[in-house]
């Protein structure tokens, strides 16, 4: 373990460092930002749908991964953009799986909120 900040000292430090993390990535990535306005939108839209505390949950789940996820693909992107700014084959090897886990994410997140809508309003 590296000698520094421990206790609560860490912990400020540590909050301080995520939210510079996250403004970084609402100024820089127009996908984060798009993401963070959907999260804006979708979530008292979850909370107001007529389904159950489980299904609310899964909601706030899936909606936060996705921008768990882009923000590690972000941070992947800037890695790699330092690391290799001439085009390598494992340079976009690494931006693809990362964007295709963004993708996967999305996905899940289109499912669980197609289910909960058809929860609430489908005829079943």
């Amino acid at each position: 373990m590296k000698p520094g900040k421990t206790g609560l000292t860490r912990l400020i430090h540590a909050f301080g460092y995520s939210v510079d993390g996250l403004k970084a990535g609402w100024q820089r990535e127009a996908a984060i930002r798009q993401e963070i306005i959907a999260l804006i939108i979708l979530l008292p839209l979850g909370i107001w749908l007529p389904v159950g505390i489980p299904v609310k949950l899964a909601l706030l789940a899936s909606t936060l991964a996705v921008l768990v996820v882009e923000l590690l693909n972000s941070a992947v992107e800037a890695v790699v953009d330092l690391a290799s700014p001439d085009r390598h084959d494992l340079a976009k090897l690494a931006k693809d799986l990362g964007s295709a886990a963004v993708l996967m994410t999305l996905i899940v997140a289109i499912a669980v909120w197609s289910y909960a809508v058809w929860l609430a309003f489908g005829t079943h």
